[in-house]
């Protein structure tokens, strides 16, 4: 059994619904469940007996502790996190509480299930912690992309809550031994992200006939990972990676936010015709610290692990607009009033 944490939320219960396309192997899938993390996500697996979700808050040491102790799983991928810059920027204090103090707490349950173990589960347990891109900072137009190397220097309080929970981590391998693996990811997009991240809520507003805000010029360039792809990345790390190594997984796919925008009203247009989408384009106020541009160099994880991306970004988006065109039942669900009240506050017109 492995144990996942954040496992109803966006990436997290993709790779849960992966995971076991690959696998039999079962998984203690422990989340929050704050606004984004969404049990429907993981409804399809009701009744798959290899699937033990528990509605568990990282912080919360005892019941860590004990559903460790109940379980023993033979590794732990650490997706729980607050992950929303702009939320961080309203209101840090949870990101802290929970990238950082939680990701503490759950290094500290875990160490002393690891040392419980014998000397052969010791030697084969994985605590794979799953970061963000975000950390290294902002890039100019010519500077070569993030490497593994990269200095940290985070800019929002999302990603400087990252940047500790990282290094967090990698004490815990230097100080105490524990075998970590860090993964550090562009910016991914797919199935079943919460609405507030830029292309779900591209989607959500091409297709009631809201404006689709765009931050300044738009000119922000990310580079975009389907999350099918990253998901396939970390069972990679997980199987074949070297504890204590980061890996960096990129989707090569940098853009800027007003051609990602483009490219998606292209799509939609083909897939529900009836709408020139393009025309609901709208620029507001840039974000406070709004970094210009990030890039991934994934040349690490290509060359000694063999991973890289399968899809193109035109492909994966299609796919991605696709599945949200196909249900419209879950983002009705999603998108309920605590959802519009957050819209209205972060792209009110100013």
């Amino acid at each position: 059994m492995i144990l996942v944490t954040g496992g109803a939320g966006f990436i997290g219960s993709n790779f849960v619904l992966e995971w076991f396309h690959h696998y039999d192997e079962s998984i203690l899938n422990i989340d929050k469940l704050t606004y984004a993390g969404n049990l429907s996500n993981l409804a399809s697996l009701k009744d798959d007996t290899r699937h033990i979700f528990v509605r568990a808050d990282i912080n919360d040491s005892a019941r860590v502790d004990a559903l460790l102790a109940q379980y023993q799983p033979r590794a732990l991928i650490h997706f729980a996190a607050e992950s929303h810059v702009d939320r961080s920027i309203h209101g840090p204090a949870d990101f802290i509480e929970t990238n950082i103090v939680g990701t503490f707490r759950l290094l500290e349950s875990t160490r002393a299930y690891w040392r419980s173990l014998p000397d052969e589960k010791q030697q084969t347990f994985r605590f794979l912690h799953v970061s963000t891109d975000e950390v290294y900072g902002s890039l100019g137009a010519d500077d070569p992309a993030f490497s593994e190397t990269t200095p940290y220097a985070p800019n929002s309080p999302y990603s400087a809550s990252k940047a500790a929970s990282d290094h967090l981590v990698r004490a815990y391998y230097h100080t105490y031994g524990l075998p970590v693996l860090t993964t550090n990811c562009s910016n991914n997009y797919g199935p079943r992200q919460f609405p507030e991240k830029l292309i779900p809520l591209m989607i959500v507003n091409a297709l009631s006939g809201k404006p689709l805000p765009i931050y300044g010029d738009g000119q922000n360039v990310r580079d975009w990972l389907y999350v099918g792809d990253h998901c396939a990345a970390i069972r990679a790390v997980l199987a074949r990676g070297h504890i204590g190594e980061v890996y960096n997984i990129g989707g090569n796919a940098e853009m800027t936010n007003i051609d990602v925008v483009h490219t998606l009203c292209r799509i939609l247009q083909e897939l529900r015709p009836g709408k020139i989408y393009t025309e609901q384009i709208t620029f507001i106020k840039d974000r406070l610290g709004h970094d210009r541009r990030y890039a991934i160099d994934a040349s690490k994880i290509r060359d000694t692990i063999g991973w890289r991306p399968e899809e193109t970004f035109v492909s994966g988006l299609t796919r991605t607009a696709r599945w949200y065109l196909d249900n419209e039942a879950w983002l009705n669900a999603v998108t309920d009033k605590t959802y519009q009240q957050w819209i209205d506050l972060r792209y009110a017109q100013e």
